[in-house]
């Protein structure tokens, strides 16, 4: 019997090792989280940043209103115009409230999220298959699969955490269905809904597909209790998420939307089940350049398909030999296979139609637009597989070797999946924003105000310079523009002019900065000029190299002739 003392400590040795490998796995993030970032990504790493350290800011500040962000002033409700990453917010909180440093934030959550997913996906292989290393072979497989650090500027893709805890507690209530164990099962999915929407939309497809799955293999559609406590499981689901997602309702209602053509775009291919950035996978990318290259990064590891293949033989081996436990092995190995070959069809997108039917059938899939993110549940899969192939091959050696032949089972496939992390030395913040900061409180516009949909993203350097002192932004980015954004974006770039300040003063605007290292030569002495032209307006406060900060002093009626006449 496991006392427990017994399971504290293996509590604390499992997240002690689960510690190991994420920092292994992303050293040296773990040595300098203030300093190192995904900053190079087109907006992304710096968005994802801003984001996450946005959530733990208004968690921890009592006025502030979390979906209210900073960015689009006045517009209210914009963290809904993209992922609101709530859960990550949420992991960030400590490493900001010691610190206020938004890297930290961000890296805290990375490094928290990271060690959920191997504590989660250990405990799911090791109730799946009750070996202790196949078990930490499904960890490695799952939470550093090349997916996941090919996506370290996407701060919600790496929050796959809760998944492992919601197949967890779709197992338990497989097991022995009750009304604690369908709750616990809906809050699950409505956790991982709240970490990540893609995650959550996966994670209700996976539990669907095995509700319905061992309601036929156990026979238990015939039970009406089994249907309800499964609608209890929904119920709890849709509660947990509903406060969160209606403010994205509201957004629809403004036009925003995900199409099928978009969907197309970001299908998968054959190419990116092959292709990885891993160092032991290097040498298949020049290949896969030369057929066409790849949209996503789904290659699961050499390891992960011999050990998942071994395991599928295991369970055709004890299929074979009968008992109980051969007939659960088989049946779990059967749904598995199911999830991978589901998730394999889907991540192909609209043109092999199962993607179709969900787009049109599932009223969340409208708010998606990446079919080929889905692939990740044939790693999730083979995972799973991977700790029985693990338990088969152990089974068969001597207690003196078993343990050898463990340890480098693991340590191969560690080596399998490791590779250089692409976080960037990040620098000092402008001292412009700590400036603003210690004055009054007022809206803020940052120049050159970038007019080209294609640059849009730039935009978010200065959402990332916002966390210094979290004014109002009246710049933004994100996979929602508001319309009225997009029509000023060229009257106010040539600010200041005429029309910059009329559209300025309609939102209050008190500090403009300007980053003449962003202007062109050209363009930069045109704005020299403007500024001399308009200096009976605009109050400098600091200038630091090439980061300008000035305070809008009066509105000018009357607009400086700029001809040179």
């Amino acid at each position: 019997m496991t006392t427990g003392g017994s399971r504290l400590r293996d509590g604390a040795a499992l997240t002690a090792v689960a510690v190991i490998l994420v920092v292994y796995f992303t050293w040296p993030l773990a040595l300098r989280p203030g300093t190192l970032g995904r900053v190079d990504s087109e907006g992304d790493g710096q968005f994802s940043i801003w984001n996450v350290a946005w959530v733990a800011h208004a968690i921890l500040s009592p006025d502030a209103r979390v979906f209210d962000a900073n960015i689009f002033h006045p517009h209210r409700g914009t963290l809904a115009y993209s992922e609101a990453n709530l859960g990550a917010g949420v992991l960030a909180v400590p490493g900001y409230w010691l610190t206020r440093n938004p890297y930290v934030a961000h890296n805290t959550a990375v490094l928290i999220g990271l060690t959920l997913s191997v504590v989660g996906m250990y405990l799911l292989g090791f109730r799946l298959s009750g070996s202790r290393p196949g078990a930490l072979v499904a960890a490695i497989v799952f939470s550093f699969c090349p997916f996941l650090f090919a996506h370290t500027a996407h701060i919600q893709l790496l929050m796959l955490g809760p998944l492992p805890f919601v197949l967890l507690a779709l197992h338990a209530f497989v097991e022995r269905a009750t009304p604690v164990r369908a709750s616990l099962l809906g809050l699950a999915i409505g956790m991982q809904a709240l970490f990540c929407a893609y995650w959550g939309v996966l994670a209700g497809l996976l539990v669907g597909v095995g509700v319905l799955f061992y309601s036929v293999s156990r026979g238990l559609w015939r039970s009406p209790r089994w249907w309800i406590l499964t609608c209890v499981a929904a119920v709890v689901s849709a509660v947990t998420v509903l406060p969160f997602f209606l403010p994205y309702m509201d957004v629809q209602q403004e036009g925003f939307g995900r199409t099928l053509a978009e969907a197309g775009v970001y299908s998968s291919t054959w190419r990116d089940y092959l292709t990885s950035s891993a160092w032991m996978h290097d040498w298949m990318l020049p290949w896969l350049k030369r057929r066409g290259g790849w949209v996503e990064v789904l290659f699961p590891g050499f390891a992960a398909l011999i050990l998942g293949g071994a395991g599928v033989m295991a369970a055709i081996r004890e299929r074979d030999g009968g008992g109980e436990s051969a007939s659960t092995i088989c049946e779990t190995t059967i749904f598995y296979l199911l999830v991978a070959a589901l998730a394999l069809w889907i991540s192909f997108g609209p043109a092999a139609g199962l993607y179709s039917v969900l787009f049109h059938t599932v009223p969340v899939f409208s708010l998606l637009r990446a079919p080929a993110r889905f692939g990740v549940a044939v790693t999730l899969a083979l995972a799973v597989l991977s700790s029985f192939g693990v338990r088969w091959i152990l089974a068969s050696q001597s207690a003196e070797r078993r343990t050898w032949i463990a340890a480098a089972i693991v340590g191969v496939t560690a080596l399998d999946l490791s590779m250089t992390m692409p976080f960037r030395r990040v620098a000092p913040f402008p001292k412009a924003y700590e400036v603003i900061a210690r004055s009054r409180p007022g809206p803020v516009a940052e120049f050159p105000f970038f007019y080209q949909g294609a640059d849009f993203y730039r935009h978010s350097r200065y959402m990332l310079g916002s966390t210094v002192h979290w004014q109002p932004l009246i710049n933004g980015y994100s996979d929602h523009i508001p319309p009225d954004f997009v029509e000023m974006t060229v009257p106010i770039s040539s600010f200041p002019n005429p029309e910059g300040f009329d559209i300025l003063r309609a939102r209050r605007a008190r500090y403009v900065v300007f980053h003449l290292a962003l202007y062109s030569a050209r363009s930069r002495e045109a704005l020299l000029k403007r500024i001399e032209a308009y200096s009976a307006y605009l109050r400098p406060l600091a200038q630091e190299n090439d980061v300008w900060l000035f305070e809008i002093a009066d509105w000018p009626e009357q607009h400086p002739d700029l001809s040179g006449r």
